[in-house]
């Protein structure tokens, strides 16, 4: 191995790197030029809602898939061990959750953006500071997301920097908005192809260059990096089973449950059901993702052991040594480095189209329909995709500020994004489950779980830099995405245990893990309070559909389990019932529903007509 100069492409990797663009760049021209030519925004916005499941589970899982965890989740676990696997247990409550609430919730109040539900639920003004919330947290995202893994390259090989950033960003803006959604989630389909197959490859080679299976496996274990679980309680301990599978529930809730780049996947699906379904088909994917990305730290330790590139300086970052891996080990195998990149960049382009789309939808859905009702569908479609266009200018602007940063102030705006998600979840949350939450609970809970966000995370990392220790509350990189799928402390990996915090500096070393739980129950528990000093909400004010009966769902299924079941004789055939309504697209529909199915499904109204027409101007 040659660890002590800086590594190239060939030819052929460039070659590898430049399909990847070019296939892209074709899915997004195939969908503006066939179907509907995205016409209008239905189509533009939602595909027409008819997507089907596979398609959109793969896209559900890339649209996340940052490529800073691509680089991250290795480096983490060739430092630390396999602990972070246990991420993984979060998707099964992380999932679930979404599957059986959030998304019936949304997909029968036939929403377009996530935030229109806040008008219905509670008024105007909070949908406006929950949109206001959602841009402000994806604008730093889109910067920081394309800007961080051409760094990475660029230090590693050469790569020239704003060439990987142009070219991505210009790429993903251009299919972006000639081909909607649709060529978003098609793209993100085959780029999750190409990230699947980059980092198997990688683990294959790297097996072999090791001796195979049996060498991998002894390498690894006397290096003590298969992990037991840890069951310490303690909240401040960064990676613990309870902080991963605990606070990962949460993580996952802020994403896959709220977040209006997967919210409006869900609304784009054909049905109900297939929505469902998809959300049911993202485990095992994101539990591949993760199994993958673990294998690759494995394979990195058992290649250099304790002789990390960065102790020798021959790389500056943890960020660094995925690529620097890949460049040196498997630099006999022409390609491979460029499938890798090519893995790398499909995350990228998968994440920040999701986040142009999803921009684009509520800026024009939540800002500018409300107050021009008469702008004709043909010019609503028009300006949709001018603002699609927009986000991409505005993400390359953001990736040049990122660029006149320093590494510290980096790291702050990468915590952004974590801190902002949980308030959003708990405002959606406040709505959803309490039906005596008002208005005005619902803003001063989104405020207060703001505060308490930026206050935790800016003060353990001013604590932290302040200090001049390395500790656990390198937390404060925030999440950015399902964390297999993270952008987080994983990309500077902490050894040392700290010792115990109390008071004020025990709040500031709260691990990472926990920060969407904390700032999301704030939200919860002020809003509820204000509510009820300000005058809960009647029932006869709430808009139907709006609030999940959790009470009645439990009280329901505790029947059921404490129901008698019948020793002698058949149960009698359900009544079969007939219920018409309409569905998404239009077309009316008869179904037959047992007892069971209607009483399971009441909460909700089964007709799909739209109470966006309830909408107010300011």
């Amino acid at each position: 191995m040659d660890i002590t100069g800086q590594k190239y492409f060939t030819t052929i990797d460039f070659v590898l790197f430049a399909l990847l663009l070019v296939a892209s760049m074709a899915i997004g021209l195939y969908y503006a030029l066939s179907g509907g030519r995205q016409r209008t925004t239905q189509e533009f916005l939602l595909a027409d809602r008819k997507m089907k499941c596979l398609p959109l589970s793969l896209s559900l899982m890339a649209s996340f898939q940052s490529a800073v965890a691509i680089i991250g989740t290795p480096a983490e676990v060739y430092t630390n061990g396999t602990q972070y696997w246990f991420i993984g247990c979060s998707y099964i409550l992380g999932l679930l959750i979404p599957a059986h609430i959030f998304i019936p919730v949304f997909y029968r109040l036939h929403l377009t953006s996530a935030y229109q539900y806040l008008e219905l639920r509670f008024c105007k003004t909070v949908r406006i500071c929950g949109t206001v919330t959602f841009i402000f947290q994806m604008v730093i995202y889109m910067g920081v997301g394309i800007y961080t893994p051409a760094l990475a390259l660029n230090a590693v090989t050469g790569f020239h920097l704003w060439g990987a950033v142009l070219a991505t960003g210009l790429v993903c803006t251009v299919y972006t908005t000639l081909g909607g959604l649709k060529a978003v989630i098609w793209t993100d389909v085959f780029q999750t192809l190409v990230m699947f197959a980059g980092q198997l490859a990688v683990i294959i080679v790297g097996v072999q260059q090791v001796g195979g299976l049996s060498d991998f496996w002894r390498k690894v274990t006397e290096g003590d990096r298969i992990s037991s679980i840890d069951l310490n309680p303690d909240p401040t301990v960064r990676h613990t089973f309870w902080t991963l599978a605990l606070g990962g529930v949460f993580l996952m809730l802020s994403l896959y449950g709220v977040n209006q780049a997967q919210v409006q996947r869900y609304l784009s699906s054909r049905t109900e059901k297939e929505a469902i379904m998809s959300c049911y088909m993202v485990f095992p994917c994101l539990q591949i993702a993760l199994g993958l990305s673990c294998l690759m730290g494995l394979v990195m330790f058992a290649c250099y052991g304790d002789n990390s590139p960065l102790n020798k300086q021959y790389i500056t970052s943890k960020d660094q040594m995925v690529l620097y891996f890949v460049m040196d080990m498997l630099q006999d195998f022409p390609g491979l480095p460029g499938l890798f990149v090519a893995c790398l960049f499909s995350a990228s382009l998968s994440t920040i189209s999701s986040a142009f789309n999803s921009l684009a939808t509520v800026t024009m859905e939540d800002l500018i329909k409300p107050h021009c009702p008469s702008m004709t569908e043909a010019r609503a479609t028009q300006l949709s995709k001018i603002l699609a266009f927009s986000c991409g200018i505005v993400c390359l602007a953001v990736a040049y500020v990122v660029h006149l940063m320093n590494s510290s102030v980096l790291q702050a705006a990468l915590s952004i994004f974590g801190m902002v998600g949980g308030p959003l979840l708990g405002l959606f949350c406040l709505g959803i489950f309490f039906p005596w939450a008002n208005s005005t609970g619902a803003v001063t809970g989104l405020v207060a779980g703001l505060v308490m966000a930026f206050w935790v995370g800016i003060g353990g990392f001013v604590t932290q830099m302040s200090s001049g220790v390395t500790v656990h509350s390198q937390n404060c990189t925030g999440t950015v995405a399902t964390e297999n799928i993270t952008m987080t402390s994983i990309l500077t990996p902490v050894t040392d245990k700290p010792s115990k915090s109390v008071g004020l500096h025990g709040l500031y070393s709260l691990s990472y893990m926990w920060y969407s739980a904390l700032n999301s129950s704030v939200v919860v528990l002020v809003g509820l309070i204000v509510s009820v000093l300000t005058g809960p909400m009647k029932e006869q004010d709430l808009t139907r559909g709006t609030v999940y009966p959790l009470k009645e769902k439990i009280q329901l299924y505790l029947q059921i389990l404490m129901k008698p079941k019948l020793c002698l004789g058949s149960s009698p055939e359900p009544r079969q019932t007939v219920t018409c309504h309409e569905q998404m697209n239009g077309v009316a529909n008869t179904e037959k529903r047992t007892d069971m199915e209607e009483e399971r499904e009441t909460f909700l109204p089964l007709s799909q007509t739209s109470y966006l027409e309830q909408e107010t101007s300011v």
